[in-house]
């Protein structure tokens, strides 16, 4: 094993080495502080083609996670698909992060209309796009922005008020709304996991700029499921682990509402007059920012009903088109390498067309990878014309239907959900320093199946393929003899009990998609109800899109649970502010399930006919 790993880290580094040559022979490397119109100035490093033959386009990212190597000596790898059209790399620290000058503010919120020397991320880019094109020799006067995670939402920002020069723009797996469905909540849960573990560095206080990544204020000595059991109610971070000195936690605990704080920084709220070309990425199985993704694609469209707008999806996590080859994620392969494909056909071609005039552009509306069947479409809305809604009952015996059973021999299904022994998320142990398991979002879900606080709901085998293809709508008749609780509920791909793979999948049931309701939200994120104890109640909700066939001889299955940790906090199962709760007020309850002809819950898949 030693000798296979030194292999890999051998040929890592000649490809490392290779492309850093290849850049400080192509390229050279110039450092500014360039100034804002507030008189602070954000570190910039620009490289830019020795060939001065033509003029070049400038491509940017801005990033929290630094723009280094610093110093001119030091060059940092250049995407190889891009540096072949000889495009002036641009990487800047934004506010307040690493060199540049300022507070650092999470997510900023956009400030429309801005008067005097007001700023946001959108006016920081406007200045840095003006400084670049009236100063970067050789310069063709088109500007591109890209970036991955919280550099897409950098990206998606330079969208309101953006600069003349900038033609083209980027946003891949962007952040949109922190309460409602990426990174830090789905559906007003807490993401515990992903929001500790990355504030716990990435939100201590840089007093000055600096080219180091601040130290973690814990150490993870124990797995992730023990050690955020063991932290207890979430009050106790703050008492035991953090002591207040991690500013955003600090919010998260006093903004359990959907109220000013988080609605300021929903996204979605603008994009009200785009004009570069747009083309959004993001991975079916990314964790972070799926919501981010389709939801900045579907606001744009609605909102610039001329402006070109394009949505790539493909089989991968979060980044994991510029992270991974894109052929495999976890048990499942895909067949390809679906990274290159979209880095050669469609990345490339969307900058080319549209900053240097090149190319036969033909990118469609929507590039969209089917898994299941494991092909690419291209459609020309998203979702597709020819889909649309079916609705599929739980049914007695643990069954499922498409058809709705009139008179239902038994009224509902229950368990008991402890939150003293919350249903784990993933079977996978792992290290409590990393945020999540990554393939948890299609791992064989039969150890969940045995559980007796998780219901399961299948169809029959399939006579035929069934085809999914946009958003999933889940509507529960529910009840708890609690006051609050939430509703988890997973959509699952049911493999026959014999298939011909080169690896055994007999029997596995692989999640399509699966997603958190906290029921005290239920009706409104920003004014919280508590339930009646035992009176049925609905809770509808949305799972993010999917493009999944479920094949001939498969089954259909949907798992209904209310805990998964430690991926999203504990609920106390009490009605009350969990993030001030004490041990206490957590609870066990007896959930409860209906499908009758009253309280028919269902699932209900975009089904292409």
């Amino acid at each position: 094993m030693k000798k296979v790993l030194n292999v890999w880290v051998i040929f890592l580094l000649i490809g490392f080495f290779a492309q850093n040559n290849f850049a400080k022979d192509k390229y050279t490397k110039h450092e500014y502080q360039i100034e804002m119109r507030d008189g602070i100035r954000l570190y910039t490093i620009v490289y830019t083609p020795v060939d001065t033959s033509e003029t070049h386009p400038i491509l940017i990212t801005r990033t929290p996670y630094s723009c280094g190597p610093y110093g001119e000596d030091k060059f940092r790898n250049l995407p190889s698909h891009l540096t072949k059209d000889n495009y002036i790399f641009v990487y800047q620290d934004v506010r307040g992060k690493f060199m540049s000058q300022g507070k650092y503010v999470n997510m900023r919120p956009y400030i429309p209309n801005k008067s005097d020397n007001q700023v946001d991320e959108a006016s920081d880019t406007y200045d840095t796009v003006d400084w670049l094109v009236k100063n970067i020799p050789n310069n063709n006067g088109n500007v591109g922005i890209y970036g991955i995670s919280y550099p897409g939402f950098y990206s998606a920002m330079s969208l309101n008020d953006s600069h003349p020069a900038l033609k083209a723009v980027s946003p891949q797996a962007p952040i949109a709304d922190w309460f409602v469905g990426d990174d830090m909540h789905h559906n007003g849960a807490f993401t515990l996991t992903m929001t500790y573990v990355f504030f716990s560095s990435f939100g201590r206080e840089r007093p000055y700029p600096t080219t180091h990544w601040t130290e973690r204020i814990v150490e993870f000595d124990t797995t992730s499921y023990e050690y955020f059991l063991n932290i207890g109610p979430l009050k106790n971070v703050n008492e035991n682990y953090f002591h207040g000195e991690i500013e955003f936690w600090n919010k998260c605990m006093v903004h359990g509402t959907y109220n000013e704080f988080w609605q300021s920084r929903n996204t979605l709220n603008h994009f009200d007059n785009v004009k570069p070309a747009v083309m959004i990425v993001g991975g079916w199985y990314d964790n972070e920012d799926l919501y981010g993704t389709l939801n900045t694609y579907q606001t744009i469209e609605r909102k610039n009903k001329e402006n070109k707008n394009i949505l790539v999806m493909g089989p991968w996590y979060h980044g994991g088109w510029s992270r991974s080859d894109g052929n495999t994620f976890g048990d499942m392969e895909f067949g390809s390498n679906t990274s290159e494909f979209y880095k050669r056909e469609m990345e490339a071609e969307f900058f080319r067309y549209y900053l240097k005039g090149e190319g036969d552009y033909n990118l469609p509306e929507a590039y969209i990878f089917e898994t299941g069947k494991n092909v690419w479409h291209k459609y020309d809305k998203w979702p597709p014309k020819n889909a649309s809604w079916k609705p599929l009952y739980f049914c007695d015996n643990k069954g499922l239907t498409f058809a709705e059973e009139k008179n239902s021999q038994i009224q509902f299904d229950e368990y008991i959900s402890d939150p003293t022994d919350p249903v784990p998320y993933t079977s996978v142990p792992h290290d409590a320093s990393r945020m999540y398991y990554r393939y948890y979002m299609t791992e064989d879900q039969r150890y969940a199946s045995e559980r007796k606080d998780v219901l399961t709901y299948q169809t029959k085998p399939l006579g035929e393929n069934i085809t999914i293809a946009g958003p999933i709508g889940v509507e529960l008749f529910v009840s708890t003899s609690g006051t609050d609780s939430d509703w988890i509920v997973k959509l699952i791909d049911v493999f026959p009990d014999s298939v011909s793979e080169d690896k055994d999948m007999s029997g596995y049931q692989m999640m399509v998609r699966g997603d958190i309701m906290r029921g005290k939200f239920r009706n409104s994120y920003e004014k919280p109800e508590p339930f009646m104890p035992n009176e049925p109640t609905k809770v509808k909700f949305t799972l993010n899109d999917s493009h999944h066939t479920f094949l001939k001889g498969h089954r259909i299955m949907v798992q209904v649970q209310s805990s998964w940790f430690p991926l999203f906090d504990r609920n106390p199962q009490k009605f009350c502010d969990i993030y001030s709760a004490d041990e206490s007020d957590f609870q066990s309850a007896i959930n409860r399930v209906y499908h009758t002809e009253k309280y028919p819950s269902k699932i209900i898949l975009n089904v292409i006919e």
